[in-house]
């Protein structure tokens, strides 16, 4: 009996061995062969019957690499922390990378730049960390300031499954064939890789309403057992290049472009074309307008690695098409696919060998001569997203079409979005009020002028709003890369009218032109401008400005670390290049601390010293006039109907010596009043700048 359980025993176990063995060893075959959803669950089963740590933390990473490669993100990053819990990446830094890359495809673009600075430091030399940790900067600063493109997803397309590769026919582009793994396809197994259906091509067609049809797979010969990918159609329709990807036991075979023609309603006659051997990989064909370019993706040798873009161009004479070239200027050691080539010349492709956003990024590069392509420059958000996108075409030579993305809040592993480009409209308002009163100012008038040459003007409403939005023939006012001065103006035949706003006199108050500017240059979506103003009244007597300090008894403006006056007199200065029609008077008081005479001349240099640095900045001598009133109008204020006059009884009453030296320095105080409003500038050249005197007085001469 002992020996029988020993024996029994000892032959369980090594069925137990054997058995464990084989999952590992049928998994790393899978692997091998690319059937990553296949060998996903054969490691997981080996996962839970092996002991050694070794060999079961190398599990736990290829369980992550393989939802990796199936395109599920979020559970190879719950795969890869494990394997960074279990310390995989202290020997194997390519970990730390794969989690940049997952976080990445996420969206998390914090948490990837971290990964990818550890796997910078672990690997200095490889320059993909260093890139990935850009790709999540640039990727951050798009999707704050996302292009205007509007993309939705087209769910009467899509499905639970893939969906993807749309390519669009018809006179008016208006019937699509695209790439699908949904019920209904010819084959009957699974992709090992993928474990979707084997994907065949569809097709569907829009109504007058833009409502698509229920899709339909293509009849055979074109749709097979094995999965048909990437169409293209000819320019009349008449012919039909697809991706076929045959699969045949213990032989390597890459995917192949086949071609069918047109008869009737069906796709007959499939050929297949000859571009490289058969164990180079060629697929998702795009046909250039008139049929002379025939772009695809290959992984044939001399590119540049991964898969490239290539393309064969049409002979007329020989009716074939000839060698394959390389778009080297657009390919990278990563994968470049799914091109399409728009009406007006420019490549479009997808790639994730170009800094992206995660994934595959599309791309567009413009034609630069003949079969010649420039640059990449890529689409940013929200046309790429964190996840793959991929397979755009265009509606002729429209903003508009269609691309492929496995974005989040789709329907299922991939599908189908629409995107547009809708018009880019700019409107510019605004309430133009009166700076004291605080009401609007009606009547007024807003001129726009353009550096494009367009000058219109429009008035005030009641409320003191303007608008500036489309013309009666629906053409705009405000155009794309053009900037604009606003000119806002209200002039009154009135002099000196009452300075009560609630006056029946207000509606006859002028006000000092004032300006502003606004540009539509690099402004990429539709904006609504919004430019308020407030006026300052021309006919109410002295008008106050940013205040103009002096020490006391000096007339030289006060300029120190902490205070320059000559910052408040650049305010008047704007006033009067933005006036260039009015003559004012400067009008400088003291404070009442002096004797009479001392003030009086002193509030006369003061009023002169601004006068001179006027001067100096380039205001003709004749548009100002100084006068110095002393200490003879002292400050009022006026606040909720009580006035408030800053004479000596008032500040004598006041508490403490901080309260009364500010009542002094508000009464020591330049403002200015318009004398009149016709001026006529002199001829440029006739007027001369004086030399700004040296003014000030001693000590004890005025303001003591």
């Amino acid at each position: 009996m002992k020996r029988a359980l020993t024996l029994f025993f000892s032959i369980l176990l090594v069925t137990l061995v054997f058995a464990q063995k084989n999952y590992t060893q049928e998994a790393d075959n899978n692997w091998k062969s690319e059937s990553y959803f296949t060998a996903v669950d054969l490691y997981k089963k080996a996962y839970t019957k092996e002991k050694n740590r070794t060999e079961k933390i190398r599990i736990i990473f290829r369980i992550g690499e393989c939802y990796r490669l199936i395109e599920n993100p979020q559970m190879a990053i719950e795969w890869y922390l494990k394997s960074e819990k279990a310390k995989y990446g202290v020997e194997n830094p390519l970990l730390f990378f794969h989690l940049a890359e997952t976080h990445r495809l996420t969206g998390k673009y914090s948490e990837a730049k971290e990964y990818y600075n550890q796997y910078k430091q672990l690997v200095p030399s490889d320059p993909k960390g260093q890139e990935g940790f850009l790709a999540c900067e640039k990727a951050e600063k798009w999707t704050e300031k996302p292009t205007a493109y509007l993309v939705e997803n087209e769910s009467q397309l899509n499905s639970k499954q893939y969906d993807y590769s749309p390519a669009l026919l018809g006179r008016k582009s208006d019937e699509m064939i695209f790439v699908s793994s949904r019920p209904g396809t010819m084959g009957n197994e699974l992709d090992s890789r993928s474990g979707e259906s084997f994907s065949d091509l569809f097709f569907s067609e829009q109504d007058r309403k833009g409502k698509w049809s229920i899709a339909k797979p293509l009849a055979p010969p074109v749709n097979t057992e094995f999965n048909e990918g990437s169409a293209t159609i000819t320019d009349r329709d008449k012919e039909i290049y697809y991706t076929h990807c045959p699969i045949e036991k213990n032989k390597s075979q890459g995917c192949e472009i086949w071609k069918a023609t047109k008869r009737a309603t069906d796709w007959v006659e499939p050929v297949k074309m000859k571009f490289f051997d058969d164990s180079v990989t060629v697929g998702h064909p795009s046909i250039s307008s008139k049929d002379q370019l025939l772009f695809f993706s290959s992984n044939a040798p001399n590119g540049k690695g991964g898969k490239d873009i290539w393309f064969v161009a049409w002979d007329d004479e020989t009716e074939a098409w000839g060698e394959p070239q390389n778009v080297e200027s657009i390919n990278t050691p990563g994968d470049e696919m799914f091109p399409f080539i728009k009406k007006d010349g420019t490549l479009y492709f997808a790639s994730n060998g170009h800094i992206g956003m995660g994934g595959l990024d599309m791309f567009k590069s413009e034609q630069t001569g003949k079969n010649q392509w420039g640059e990449a420059e890529n689409l940013r958000f929200p046309l790429n997203s964190p996840s793959h996108d991929f397979g755009i075409v265009f509606i002729g030579n429209k903003d508009k079409g269609f691309f492929a993305s496995n974005r989040a809040g789709g329907k299922g592993g991939d599908d189908i979005y629409s995107f547009k480009l809708p018009p880019i409209i700019y409107t510019l308002t605004g309430t133009i009020r009166d700076i004291e009163c605080n009401k609007p100012v009606s009547g007024a008038i807003v001129k726009l002028i353009g550096t494009d040459g367009s000058s219109v003007e429009t008035l005030t409403d009641a409320q003191g709003f303007y608008q500036f939005d489309k013309k009666e023939n629906d053409e705009r006012y405000v155009m794309e890369n053009t900037s604009y001065t606003v000119v806002v103006a209200k002039s009154s035949p009135a002099k000196n009218i009452s300075t009560d706003c609630s006056s029946t006199d207000y509606r006859k108050r002028g006000y000092l032109q004032a300006k502003g500017q606004e540009t539509t240059v690099a402004v990429e979506r539709s904006t609504a401008f919004v430019k308020d103003f407030g006026l300052q009244c021309s006919n109410c007597g002295e008008i106050n400005f940013s205040t103009v300090l002096y020490q006391v008894a000096q007339s030289e403006l006060m300029v120190t670390p902490d205070i320059n006056s000559k910052d408040s007199l650049n305010d008047l200065y704007q006033v009067l290049i933005e006036n260039p029609n009015i003559v004012i008077e400067l009008l400088a008081h003291t404070d009442a601390r002096g004797g009479d005479a001392a003030n009086l001349a002193l509030s006369q240099e003061r009023s002169q010293s601004c006068v001179d640095y006027l001067i100096s900045k380039g205001i003709a001598a004749d548009r100002l006039v100084a006068k110095g009133l002393g200490e003879t109008s002292p400050l009022r204020v006026t606040k909720n109907g009580t006035t408030t006059v800053y004479d000596e009884a008032f500040i004598g009453s006041l508490s403490t010596k901080q309260e009364k030296e500010a009542a002094h320095q508000a009464n020591r105080r330049t403002v200015f009043s318009i004398l009149r409003d016709d001026y006529v500038p002199s001829e440029p050249g006739s007027e001369t700048v004086p030399e700004a005197p040296v003014g000030g007085n001693e000590e004890g001469a005025g303001d003591q």
